[in-house]
């Protein structure tokens, strides 16, 4: 399920205030190969399991927030950072 475009247009990093836009396909790709490698975690350090459908990152690119059933997850501890994935 594809995120509403109202919701999008209001929507900001919790930490930064900074936009969100979608991820791009690539990086999703990207994303979902370095979680079925097991090297991705939350910022809380939990490891993210499973193949992501949807997410968000910052305009900036430092932060990526889930979409889980067409709802974005905007939770500090539950982020992922670009930095941490070598993207930045």
């Amino acid at each position: 399920m594809a995120i509403d475009r109202k919701l999008l247009d209001i929507l900001c990093c919790p930490v930064t205030k900074i936009p969100v836009e979608p991820l791009p396909k690539k990086r999703l790709d990207e994303l979902n190969a370095l979680i079925e490698e097991g090297r991705v975690q939350y910022q809380d350090g939990t490891a993210v399991t499973g193949p992501v459908t949807e997410a968000l990152i910052t305009e900036n690119g430092e932060r990526i927030y889930l979409v889980e059933d067409g709802i974005p997850v905007m939770l500090e501890e539950r982020a992922i950072t670009a930095r941490a994935l070598g993207w930045i």
